[in-house]
């Protein structure tokens, strides 16, 4: 970084510091009104969901305690239709009977929940009544107008909720028919009024209510709603509920619900007021009353416990974003100081990039020395992978001129050989003998296949380069070596005792490069006990896990130390006509494809190893 940019930038950091402070602010005020915002919706949620729970196992023990007020008079219709004295005195009329039955039917209604019993004759008339002492007795009655006796008649059985005609108090109409349904003799009646039920549920304080299959109002916490609708009914149902005068002359007007939120076909939030008391929110939970087509409604308020539940996760929610946003000031804050410390680093930098420039200049000027010796090195390397390719070459080449008298010899016998069977297949042509003409023509064409051979052997030998490591059977690489020196040591052969490796077992190569190995280890050990009468060559394969060793082994006179010491190295050789290379190229050989040539000397003559990678491994 230069010195203007440095300056800028030290100039411009007060600015880059208060930055993030500004838009910090600005996130840590947004995220708050987001949180504030949705943990009020998730603690409104959370209170809903927890005063549903609560409501529906409340309404439940309500509707359980309504199931047990129904269901304890609703046999009584049923056991007096059975009755005998209801049966005779629907069936002779007299007056000593009907007093009779008034008074049973006096005695029954004070053991029971029931408000009144009564029988009504054929004629909707009411015959007898457990009310008959008092004011608003029952009997004399005609109810043929009530759904109850009209049904009953028919049906044999019947419910149903209605203000009283006489007593003006509401209550159900429980109906059961006496005697058969071809004769009649009338209907016995019981009727429930639920005013200790609707004082119960006054008690608890929260507003409950049951609605018949019309969503009028029957049985209410708040009497002040009895027969109000929770929803407006259509004017010709409206218009027929009052010609049956089952409520009176009540208005069936709507319930003063205004529908805030609807959680489920069930489940709503209604705002309304209740009767001393001011508006307010309520959860309303709907539920069906068993064995009735009646519905169970109950209203709990939610404002304080809404309130409440906002609040406290508001607080929770601000509580853990201070703790998020605390840890981001320290942030940065800890930012602030790397900011100052990066400018102190700025200023040592510079000192130190002048210090650089100088020393990249001495660097460059190294590099580019040590750039010209690495350019010569390569050179001279190169050069010298020429020089020994071109020596393994020379000592290919010398090699095959010493094996080129042999060859000849191998193959002028075979020519030799051609032109007698030539010779001989004119000859038998002349006389028309075509089967043995045809068979020295068959051992001509063997000849010829053979002289291939060896020339084939002779130019790849001559040929330079390397070849690819390939598996390569051993016996066929020691075989081809022989016959390369057959014509070079011919009579002195018998001296090489030969211990062939086992069929089958290859070794990674190339047949000729190795060829030429053993031809210059042969060749040497050969030469070493020329001059001894008793001299012998041994060649034995030892095999281990990964490698086949050849070992060549001769009893001349072994290597001088001085030889011995730098064997390896070119152009050092005991032999007057020698050049000295023919080992150091069998070590390359060897080498190229994994291997290596050990030896050692002594008295009893020379031993070289020549240790193979088998094929595989």
């Amino acid at each position: 970084m230069t010195k203007a940019t440095s300056s800028v930038f030290a100039g411009g950091s007060g600015l880059w510091v208060r930055r993030p402070w500004m838009l910090f602010a600005l996130v840590a005020l947004v995220l708050f009104l987001a949180t504030v915002h949705f943990a009020g919706i998730f603690g409104r949620a959370s209170a809903l969901s927890s005063l549903e729970a609560q409501g529906r196992a409340e309404a439940n023990l309500k509707i359980s305690l309504l199931r047990a007020v129904l269901e304890r008079p609703r046999a009584l219709p049923f056991v007096l239709s059975l009755d005998r004295d209801v049966q005779e005195t629907l069936a002779s009329g007299d007056a000593a009977s009907r007093q009779a039955l008034d008074r049973k039917l006096e005695d029954l209604v004070v053991g029971t929940s029931a408000s009144v019993l009564y029988v009504i004759d054929t004629t909707g008339v009411a015959i007898s009544a457990s009310n008959w002492r008092e004011p608003t007795s029952f009997v004399g009655v005609d109810y043929s107008f009530r759904e109850y006796f009209s049904k009953a008649m028919k049906e044999g059985t019947a419910e149903h909720f209605a203000l009283g005609n006489i007593s003006k108090r509401p209550g159900l109409y429980i109906s059961h028919r006496v005697g058969p349904a071809e004769a009649p003799l009338g209907v016995v009646v019981v009727k429930m009024e639920f005013d200790q039920l609707e004082s119960d549920w006054r008690d608890t304080q929260r507003p409950s209510y049951v609605t018949d299959a019309n969503n009028v109002v029957l049985i209410t916490s708040i009497p002040s709603w009895r027969f109000m609708t929770t929803v407006p009914l259509p004017p010709e149902r409206l218009a027929a509920i009052r010609r049956s005068l089952q409520f009176g002359e009540a208005p069936l007007v709507p319930l003063p619900f205004a529908e805030v939120e609807r959680l489920g076909d069930a489940t709503s939030v209604v705002r309304t007021v209740l009767p001393g008391s001011k508006e307010e929110d309520y959860l309303r939970l709907v539920a069906p009353v068993a064995s009735t087509p009646w519905q169970f409604e109950y209203l709990a308020p939610i404002d304080a416990a809404v309130a409440a539940a906002e609040r406290e996760a508001r607080l929770a929610a601000v509580l853990g974003l201070g703790g998020l946003l605390l840890a981001a000031a320290i942030w940065l804050r800890r930012r602030e100081g790397l900011i100052a410390a990066r400018e102190r680093e700025q200023r040592a930098r510079e000192d130190l990039e002048r210090r650089v420039v100088e020393r990249t200049a001495d660097l460059s000027l190294a590099r580019d020395r040590l750039q010209a010796e690495i350019s010569g090195h390569r050179a001279t390397e190169a050069q010298l992978q020429t020089v020994q390719q071109d020596l393994v070459h020379a000592n290919r080449l010398a090699i095959l001129g010493q094996v080129a008298a042999g060859v000849a010899h191998e193959i002028n016998q075979p020519v030799a050989t051609i032109r007698a069977y030539a010779d001989n297949s004119k000859v038998f042509l002349e006389r028309q003998q075509t089967a043995p003409a045809i068979e020295n023509l068959e051992l001509i064409a063997g000849l010829t296949e053979r002289i291939g051979a060896i020339t084939a052997d002779l130019k790849a030998l001559a040929r330079k380069g390397r070849a690819e490591a390939a598996p390569v059977a051993l016996a066929d690489v020691i075989d081809g070596a022989v016959m390369l020196l057959r014509s070079r040591f011919t009579g002195r052969l018998e001296r090489l005792a030969i211990e062939m490796p086992p069929p089958g077992l290859e070794v990674m190569g190339n047949r000729l490069r190795l060829e030429q190995v053993f031809i210059n280890l042969f060749q040497n050990a050969l030469e070493a006990v020329e001059d001894q009468p008793d001299g012998r060559v041994g060649v034995t394969v030892r095999l281990t896990d990964d490698e086949a060793v050849v070992a060549v082994e001769d009893n001349g006179p072994g290597i001088a130390p001085e030889i011995l010491d730098a064997l390896f190295e070119p152009f050092n050789t005991s032999k007057e006509k020698g050049l000295g290379l023919g080992l150091i190229i069998s070590k390359d050989i060897v080498a190229d494809y994994g291997g290596r040539i050990e030896v050692e000397s002594g008295a009893d003559g020379a031993r070289f190893r020549v240790h193979l990678r088998k094929a595989g491994k």
